[in-house]
């Protein structure tokens, strides 16, 4: 067995409230009003952001299993939808294509990672 393999032997319904939860949380913190969010330089902003997006697309990697790709093209549309979200919204939150950037950065991140694992039998 790899290590991984008992999350993927979860019952389907149980895979997908992990995963449902993991995205209403970063949802949650991603849209909560300006003034809740202490301010950090540009630089940590871009760290929180792809490893945000890295832990939630290495979560979905390793919780499915099948059709990989969705888990990815999922985790980018989500990062858009959150940029554009925090750019309507009134909650004093900007939008920025560099934090859709780093959500990118840390969704390839995750996947390459992924990639490794599945070269050292850890992952199937």
């Amino acid at each position: 067995m790899t290590p991984f393999e008992h999350l993927r032997r979860l019952p389907r319904p149980v895979r997908l409230a992990i995963y449902g939860l993991a995205c209403a949380i970063l949802l949650y913190i991603t849209l909560a009003p300006g003034k809740y969010v202490p301010g950090v330089g540009v630089i940590w902003d871009k760290a929180e952001h792809a490893s945000a997006w890295a832990v939630l697309t290495g979560a979905g990697l390793l919780l499915s299993t099948k059709r990989r790709w969705a888990i990815l093209l999922f985790a980018f549309i989500f990062g858009a939808t959150i940029e554009v979200l925090q750019a309507v919204l009134p909650f004093g939150r900007d939008g920025d294509i560099l934090d859709l950037t780093a959500d990118t950065v840390g969704i390839a991140a995750a996947y390459a990672v992924w990639l490794i694992w599945r070269r050292l039998g850890w992952v199937k």
